[in-house]
């Protein structure tokens, strides 16, 4: 943990309302037991940054033998990150990979040409009460990385950088803000922070990055003399400095961004791309699982069961 100077001096003050480009309010939708909100894509937004897909998951409280159950399902041209504030999920994936994602750890997994995984509360875990909230998102891939190998990289909480300044404490969990730079790398420039401000602080957004959003997870903030509430995502113009300022009961938010790629995205399914023709190659190939000889593979450990191709 360390102080950082940056966090405190003189935060920049927004002096007009339009100083945010847009306002998201997620769609809600119940997936089997628990409410997820989704900010991205968005209408009005596709991508903040390489940031293409955003869900709150949670919370949600679940009784024994009951929780999260996402069979096997594919992705390509993205880079999914699991970030959990209550709970734990147990990962495999075609990679081997077998790992129980839990709070506050950073869970990157780069999909490129192809990559198969499966979300679970399972083995003695889902025999207690147990809860979860979390948020998971989708970074598009840049072009030249689109059919990279697949990889999953973790980092367990305790090796995030953690900023104090005056009222609020800022966990960096992917990119480089304020000075710092987070441990796991990225396939593009970007920014991912999880910030808990007291009641009245003030935090300054990166000024270092071109795209740049804010979601309030808990409590509410003030942007140039407005108000937002839990569960909203603000977009800021570049090169504009923003400062935003917590609510009588404090704030929890997320703060998110980066370069902009070089043009948007294809997205069907769980697949991402720069072109239709790599979506539909992608639909092909889970089609005939053939997971022996295909580009995607079951994961290790979880085979007996996966996500079938959807009509449409």
């Amino acid at each position: 943990m360390s102080w950082n100077p940056a966090l405190d001096p003189d935060c920049p003050k927004g002096d007009a309302v339009d100083a945010i480009e847009t306002v998201i309010v997620p769609r809600a939708r119940d997936i089997g037991g628990f409410e997820v909100r989704r900010a991205l894509p968005a209408p009005k937004r596709q991508m903040v940054g390489p940031f293409i897909f955003f869900d709150q998951m949670g919370p949600a409280e679940f009784l024994i033998g009951k929780g999260i159950d996402v069979r096997p399902h594919p992705h390509i041209g993205l880079a999914t990150v699991t970030y959990l504030l209550q709970g734990k999920i147990h990962h495999r994936d075609s990679l081997g990979t077998d790992q129980w994602i839990s709070r506050g750890a950073v869970n990157l997994m780069t999909a490129g040409h192809g990559i198969t995984h499966s979300e679970r509360a399972d083995g003695d875990y889902i025999n207690t009460p147990h809860s979860l909230f979390g948020i998971q998102t989708w970074m598009a891939l840049p072009k030249e990385h689109e059919d990279r190998d697949a990889a999953f990289v973790h980092a367990p909480k305790e090796d995030l950088p953690v900023l104090d300044g005056k009222g609020k404490s800022v966990r960096l969990i992917l990119g480089d803000a304020y000075g710092e730079t987070a441990p796991v790398a990225t396939a593009s420039e970007t920014f991912y922070l999880d910030a808990v401000l007291e009641s009245g602080a003030k935090i300054p957004m990166p000024d270092n990055h071109e795209d740049r959003g804010a979601y309030v997870l808990q409590g509410q903030v003030i942007v140039a003399g407005q108000s937002f509430d839990a569960g909203q995502m603000m977009i800021f113009r570049p090169g504009d400095r923003i400062s935003l300022t917590a609510g009588p009961q404090g704030a929890r938010l997320i703060l998110l961004g980066g370069a902009t790629l070089e043009g948007s995205r294809y997205i069907w399914w769980n697949f991402v791309a720069s072109s239709r023709d790599r979506i539909d190659a992608a639909k092909e190939a889970w089609r005939a699982g053939d997971w022996a000889h295909g580009r995607f593979k079951l994961p290790p450990g979880d085979e007996d069961e996966f996500i079938p191709l959807p009509e449409r």
